[in-house]
């Protein structure tokens, strides 16, 4: 039987339903951004974007394997969601490594600096982006991206990478100048979708963590300045729930919201991560702050938050979380 391949036999039905929307919607997002009248297209744009948001989550239960039995059907799945939201410039096996050094260490572990990058680098570029950023273009985000399409050019330890990257790069422009030729009006829909698809993870990235982010080589050790034990990582961590009123509603982002649980049992799939949750911390807890609370802080911030240093005031629990920037740069999508 097909359940005898998922890790929990109870948990197979969510997620057939739940792989099998993701790469449904997707498909049938795009041909609603080639067919049908305005209000059509409008609905396949939501729809690929909700489909890719699920890929990416998607990818963090790979990377955990909490879905399928074996290493193997995880691994083809994780890299299956990877072409479907652009994440597979990288390898499978690098998102899952520096994802799981983010558990490990505790730590927000990246290889590249781009507030570095941008305070060093010429004053125009550093406008430009913030420039972006003020007007909701998650530019970092794509600089983020884009150094994992050049690093294998630049650090001559990956050069067994250039072929793939090229040959990833050729297969997806590719695909973006069949959609432009048989509909230009989907390919900017579709853009739209990406931008929206990024914009909703960078903003449940922002505030699930107040980790150091620490640039260092991929291989190197973090500093030993503080104690990062198991207290330190559910203080430093929340839940930025969509609703703690409606809790289905949670999962939009695939229960990835329910961040303390699963950072208190990594290896628990999305789909038992509510009731986790319920039993670990209740209704009420600190660490929750529902995602309501923080939208007004992410538009006042979104351009401070790029080069600021700290994450502003916490304020946790069930109150106004204005005064929290957030983390930029974060994504487990990117191996950087």
């Amino acid at each position: 039987m097909i359940r005898n391949f998922f890790c929990n036999k109870e948990g197979a039905a969510a997620n057939i339903l739940a792989i099998g929307y993701t790469f449904i919607g997707y498909g049938v997002g795009i041909v609603s951004l080639i067919y049908g009248n305005l209000w059509l297209n409008i609905l396949g744009m939501l729809v690929v974007a909700h489909s890719l948001i699920f890929s990416a989550y998607f990818i963090h239960e790979f990377a955990h394997g909490t879905v399928f039995k074996t290493k193997e059907f995880n691994f083809r799945c994780g890299v299956a969601m990877g072409w479907l939201n652009g994440s597979c410039y990288a390898s499978f096996l690098d998102l899952r490594r520096k994802h799981m050094r983010h558990h490990r260490d505790r730590a927000d572990v990246i290889t590249f600096d781009y507030k570095a990058f941008l305070r060093t680098g010429p004053l125009w570029l550093c406008n430009v982006v913030l420039f972006l950023e003020w007007a909701y273009i998650p530019a970092v985000e794509f600089i983020m991206r884009g150094y994992v399409m050049i690093l294998p050019f630049i650090d001559s330890t990956r050069v067994a990478d250039r072929k793939r990257i090229i040959s990833v790069l050729v297969l997806r422009l590719l695909f973006f100048a069949g959609l432009a030729w048989v509909s230009l009006k989907a390919l900017v829909l579709y853009i739209v979708a990406y931008l929206i698809f990024i914009t909703v993870l960078r903003f449940a990235d922002s505030y699930q963590h107040t980790y150091d982010a620490i640039a260092i080589l991929a291989e190197d050790c973090i500093p030993g300045n503080k104690i990062r034990d198991r207290a330190y990582e559910q203080n430093n961590t929340y839940s930025n729930l969509v609703s703690v009123r409606y809790p289905f509603l949670n999962m939009l982002l695939l229960n990835f919201s329910y961040h303390n649980a699963h950072h208190e049992k990594p290896g628990t799939p999305w789909y038992r991560l509510p009731s986790l949750h319920l039993e670990l911390y209740g209704d009420v807890s600190e660490n929750i702050i529902p995602m309501s609370r923080l939208l007004s802080g992410f538009h006042k911030y979104r351009v401070k938050r790029i080069l600021s240093d700290d994450y502003g005031k916490v304020t946790s629990g069930l109150q106004n979380a204005d005064g929290f920037y957030g983390a930029v740069g974060v994504s487990f999508l990117t191996a950087v």
